[in-house]
């Protein structure tokens, strides 16, 4: 027996040790890749080369340059993204590049929102100005795909593919009857009638107020994909809208009898057409350069221009929920971003700030740190908000302040209203689980906010009056910053979400355009000619990265092993994260 126990132990000792060797290893290979990577040189093209945009990995509004950003260190898989300023950055260097003779859009899937889409779109349709080609091809078109491709010179489609064409659909998810059958009670405390985060907890579908503002943006955004595909489909949106209603696009036959592709090709035929695009000989290769790649190739110096500029504009990124305290790469962090905009602030070389913000809310008092710090920046110098797939209650909180405010028409945007939620689980406990509590208190609601009992009413009207002092806040903060009276704002807010090309209407955004439209109206007020962009806050170094990634290790390896399940978790997070009052879109609405 000790002979047992002395060699399993010796196992068990090698074991660890190995694995720590392992361990080590790895990280001196994965360093050795940064640095490669850091070191690497820039990349030269040949010339007839041709631009391939394949976006087979999630588009985020920036992704890291460093290699194991993307790494998730619980699966060991790379989890790739690539970032939209890198996208319309090579698309505008492609433009003016004399080595590219234009672009191949290889759909295979889209992993965006509908307004980082319409970005993109419109960086193509300035690509096309300068006389070069786009085509595109498929195997299936998503109706995501297709709008992107939409604006091709020319659009394929497998003779054995499809083309999805049946118009947009929202649905929401609601726990109302779930909570009944565990002996859980919501305590909601709202202002604004459209304030429709609630809902899920205490309704099972959707109120006549909330389908109506649902109805509402969704509309919106189905009729500017709609007006796109028309004006460089020359098809009217009557018989656009007759396909999605009659499901009359089945195939890839009926998608070219209808227009809306020019040729039913295979991959290899296309190949040829590149060719003869490309100018290049049969019998030799196309010469295609990826987005990795070519974000290698230095952009081709204007005549005159010499080294650095010595001004910049900061672009700062706040994307995800707004929490307190710092924040991560996945949220905003009240503090962390106000210090963010601080830094900015105060660097007198920084003359301009663009906050790109996606964002659907989260902490009010978060918010309120955020708008604050955008206040005082305002005082200094510009301030432009560019708004991404979502700018929304605490999203719009914290651009409000803003000297101009740009969305895409298919932004979502406003909500303008707060909310508070509690639960009571003593059911629960004691139906269900047969857990008791107990209490002592010093004073009458001490125990205020215990998920263990109800509200009494004069607590209920506490906390109401909290609500209102903070929406009352919120659309002042709105009235100041757009120039409105509290009145005014009052009439669009009440929580209701509005489209971006509805905000343009009601006075909530100035301006239709994207990021880049955003950095230009920045250099305009800062009356700069001469200048460069810096992007803040500053990433995580590697190892940063590979310890945050252990930390979350069991995190990330639920959400491997969830798959489709994924949502119902990002839910329950989202949920344990409420702390406080929260101005905030629904927990999950998905718009396919």
């Amino acid at each position: 027996m000790k002979s047992f126990w002395k060699i399993t132990f010796a196992s068990l000792t090698g074991t660890i040790l190995a694995s720590f060797v392992m361990f080590f290893l790895m990280l001196i290979i994965l360093f050795g890749i940064v640095n490669s990577a850091k070191n690497s040189d820039e990349a030269e093209i040949e010339s007839q080369s041709i631009l391939k945009l394949d976006f087979d990995t999630k588009i985020v509004d920036r992704a890291s340059d460093n290699p194991l950003e993307d790494f998730d260190f619980a699966t060991m898989n790379p989890n790739k993204s690539v970032g939209l300023n890198k996208i319309l950055e090579n698309i505008s260097k492609a433009k003016a590049d004399e080595k590219i003779e234009g672009i191949y859009l290889e759909l295979k899937g889209l992993d965006a929102g509908i307004s980082t889409i319409t970005e993109i779109r419109n960086a193509l349709l300035d690509f096309k100005e300068s006389g070069k080609f786009i085509i595109s091809y498929s195997n299936y078109y998503s109706q995501a795909t297709y709008f992107l491709a939409s604006v091709s010179d020319k659009i394929y489609l497998n003779p054995e593919g499809g083309l999805d064409f049946v118009g947009l659909s929202a649905q929401l998810m609601f726990f109302k009857n779930a909570f009944d059958k565990f002996g859980i009670k919501p305590m909601i405390i709202r202002h604004g009638k459209f304030k429709s985060a609630v809902e899920p907890f205490m309704l099972d579908k959707m109120s006549e107020a909330n389908r109506e503002q649902v109805q509402k943006y969704v509309g919106s955004i189905w009729n500017s994909i709609l007006n796109g595909i028309s004006k460089e489909r020359h098809i009217n949106i009557q018989e656009l809208n007759k396909f999605a209603d009659n499901l009359i696009i089945k195939d890839a036959n009926s998608a070219l009898e209808n227009g809306l592709i020019d040729e039913i090709k295979y991959y290899d035929e296309i190949e040829k057409i590149l060719k003869v695009e490309s100018k290049i000989k049969k019998d030799k290769k196309l010469k295609f350069v990826s987005l990795s790649k070519y974000n290698k190739v230095p952009k081709k110096k204007e005549e005159g221009e010499k080294g650095l500029a010595k001004d910049k504009i900061a672009v700062i990124y706040a994307q995800g929920e707004i929490v307190m305290g710092e924040g991560s790469d996945g949220n905003i962090g009240g503090d962390g971003l106000a210090k963010t905009i601080r830094k900015a602030r105060n660097d007198e070389k920084i003359k301009a700030i663009v906050l790109r913000i996606n964002s659907p809310g989260g902490s009010a008092l978060a918010s309120e740190i955020i708008w604050r710090e955008v206040v005082l920046a305002k005082q200094e110098k510009p301030v432009i908000v560019s708004m991404g797939d979502v700018a929304a209650s605490g999203g719009y909180y914290i651009a409000c302040a803003a000297d101009s405010i740009l969305a895409s028409e298919n932004t979502i945007t406003g909500s303008i209203g707060v909310f508070g939620v509690l639960f009571n689980i003593k059911e629960l406990l004691n139906n269900k689980i047969g857990i008791t509590t107990d209490k002592v208190n010093t004073n009458k609601h001490s125990d205020i906010g215990s998920t263990f009992r109800n509200m009494e009413i004069e607590e209920e009207a506490y906390i109401q009056q909290m609500i209102e002092k903070i929406y009352s806040t919120f659309i002042n903060h709105v009235a100041d910053g757009r120039g409105m009276t509290a009145e005014e704002v009052d009439a669009i807010g009440q929580g209701r979400v509005w489209s971006g090309e509805n905000a343009l209407k009601n006075g909530l955004v100035d301006k239709i355009g994207g990021l880049n439209d955003a950095i230009k109206i920045a250099a305009e007020k800062a009356k700069l000619n001469k200048y460069r962009i810096i992007e803040m806050p500053k990433k995580k170094e590697a190892f940063e990265k590979i310890i945050e990634d252990l930390k979350n290790m069991k995190v990330n390896y639920i959400k491997s092993e969830l798959g489709e399940l994924e949502n119902f978790y990002i839910m329950y997070q989202s949920l344990s994260n409420m702390k406080g009052i929260q101005a905030r879109l629904p927990l999950e609405i998905e718009i396919h």
